[in-house]
């Protein structure tokens, strides 16, 4: 029997550098998740929107999100992933943490920040891709402006799902639709963007636009509504897939230096 990963996308609005009120939000919403998800996805910084001043929370509110994420994927036999502001050490990071059902988690922190919106003076850049293992499927989760990069995602390593979190603006969101289609199509991987909708205090629009594509490029589901998304990852699809067209084969070899 093939391979099955059923994944779920909460696309919706965000209370503005309110991690409690966030939490209870995305508690009822993921209590209304089909019962059969392997994996939750959450949009970036989905505690308190896309914000330039993490300081305006409690430092602790990191570690209790991270907390709280462990809490729910027990609670619902589900893994579950998103990324928040987290201050470590005396830095803060935009941080994404893949939480387990048995209580396992990885962390990822936004290698590219977005120099724009002055991301890369208030948040400390990651140095290393994470690609995890999750019932069956290699999983390579990235946030954001990571899209734009596409060294920094390219398929070195046989992942089968690229992964993008996000607070992507409706101003530039036919980029979004674009580049996630692109990394699917060039890494012969699913690849999936899940962002989020309203508006922030920050001035910015966001029309959604969440979706999972096939290794083809294929669009499997799309939305620009408040809702959950569901799509069914299938490994013999990549094996078809991959078998037929060698394209990988051919890539170009590299490592990823600073």
């Amino acid at each position: 029997m093939a391979k099955e990963l059923k994944v779920a996308l909460i696309q919706t609005a965000l209370f503005w550098e309110d991690p409690q009120a966030n939490r209870d939000a995305f508690y009822e919403k993921i209590n209304g998740v089909s019962t059969d998800v392997d994996l939750i996805i959450l949009p970036e910084m989905f505690h308190s929107g896309f914000t330039m001043t993490p300081n305006h929370m409690d430092d602790s509110e990191g570690q209790k999100t991270l907390e709280w994420m462990l809490q729910i994927s027990r609670q619902e036999q589900k893994a579950l992933t998103g990324s928040i502001p987290f201050y470590e050490n005396g830095d803060y990071f935009n941080r994404l943490y893949f939480v387990e059902p048995n209580g396992k988690y990885h962390q990822y922190d936004k290698r590219h920040t977005f120099t724009l919106a002055g991301e890369s003076e208030v948040y400390k850049g990651g140095k290393k891709r994470l690609v995890l293992e999750y019932k069956g499927f290699r999983i390579c989760p990235l946030i954001c402006y990571d899209l734009r990069f596409p060294v920094w995602a390219r398929n070195t390593v046989d992942y089968d799902v690229l992964l993008f979190v996000a607070n992507w603006p409706k101003t530039r969101v036919y980029a979004w639709d674009t580049l996630l289609a692109a990394r699917a199509i060039e890494n012969m991987a699913y690849c999936i963007g899940v962002n989020r909708i309203g508006n922030d205090d920050g001035g910015y629009e966001y029309s959604g636009h969440s979706a999972v594509y096939d290794s083809l490029g294929k669009t499997l589901v799309f939305s620009e509504e408040d809702t959950i998304l569901y799509a069914t990852l299938n490994k013999a699809h990549l094996d078809e897939t991959r078998g037929k067209l060698k394209f990988l084969q051919d890539r170009d070899r590299f490592s990823l230096e600073d």
